[in-house]
C-alpha cells in the first residue's frame, strides 16, 4: 500500500474510539507498510511533573519478547575487553574510545562502562547525555559485571523515560511478532511504569495510552 493510499485509508479509522490492546494491534496491521517490518510504538502519558527530580521517571526494561532489533553496544573498560567481546559487544575500548567519541564517533545504541572508567567519562557527558546513553549506575550501565550488562542490552532492552508533559515512548517489538507477544511487551511497559509511580505524584497517574506503528496512525488504548 503506497503512503498516500495508506494515509487516505486512515480516514476510515475512528481515532476517538478506545480499543482493547490486542484489537488495536490487529487494526494497525491493516495499515502497515508491506516494504519493511514496522515497529509497534507505545506511548503512555503520566500524571507527573518532570521538572521535579523525584518525578522524573527513567528506567531500563528488558522486554519479555525482545524488540526485534539488535542494539549496537559499546563497552568502555580498561581490563574487561575480553569479557565484553565474548558477551557480544560491538565496540570495545578504553581511554582511546572515549577520545574517539569526543571526536564525534557515535556508531552505537547503548554504552556500558566499568566503574573505574567513569571519572574519565566526563569528557563525553555532553555528547552522550543529550542522547540518553550516558552510562548510569541506576540503569545498570555502569557495572563490573560487563558480560551480563552486554547480554541484557543486546537481548532487547528499552529505556522508559518521561519526556515533556510526562509522555513515555517505547518500541514494543516488530509487527512481524505475534499479537500475543506484542501485547505481552506492551503490558510489561505499562506494569513497569505503574511500579515506578513516584510517591509524590498526586491525582490520576496514568492519563492515557496509545499505540501506533512507525508510519501508521495512533489508536487509544483503554487504561
Amino acid at each position: 500500500m503506497k503512503v498516500a493510499k495508506r494515509i487516505k485509508a486512515w480516514e476510515t479509522l475512528d481515532t476517538d474510539k478506545v480499543y482493547a490492546l490486542a484489537d488495536a494491534i490487529e487494526t494497525l496491521r491493516g495499515f502497515a507498510s508491506k516494504k519493511f517490518d514496522e515497529t509497534l510504538e507505545i506511548a503512555v502519558r503520566l500524571g507527573v511533573d518532570v521538572t521535579k527530580a523525584d518525578q522524573n521517571i527513567r528506567l531500563m526494561l528488558s522486554l519479555p519478547n525482545g524488540t526485534g532489533k539488535s542494539a549496537r553496544v559499546a563497552v568502555i573498560t580498561a581490563d574487561k575487553a575480553d569479557e565484553a567481546k565474548k558477551a557480544g559487544a560491538d565496540v570495545i575500548g578504553g581511554e582511546e574510545l572515549i577520545e574517539k567519541i569526543a571526536g564525534g564517533f557515535l556508531e552505537f545504541d547503548r554504552v556500558i562502562a566499568s566503574p573505574d572508567m567513569m571519572p574519565k567519562m566526563a569528557k563525553v557527558a555532553r555528547v552522550l547525555g543529550p542522547k540518553g546513553i550516558m552510562p548510569n549506575p541506576k540503569l545498570g550501565t555502569v557495572t563490573n559485571n560487563i558480560a551480563d550488562a552486554v547480554k541484557i542490552a543486546k537481548a532487547g532492552q528499552v529505556e522508559l523515560r518521561a519526556e515533556k508533559k510526562g509522555i513515555v515512548h517505547a518500541g514494543a517489538g516488530k509487527l512481524s511478532f505475534a499479537t500475543a507477544k506484542l501485547v505481552e511487551n506492551c503490558e510489561a511497559v505499562i506494569d513497569a511504569l505503574k511500579k515506578a509511580k513516584p510517591a509524590s505524584a498526586k491525582g490520576q497517574y496514568m492519563l492515557g495510552i496509545s499505540v501506533s506503528t512507525t508510519q501508521g496512525p495512533g489508536l487509544k488504548i483503554g487504561i
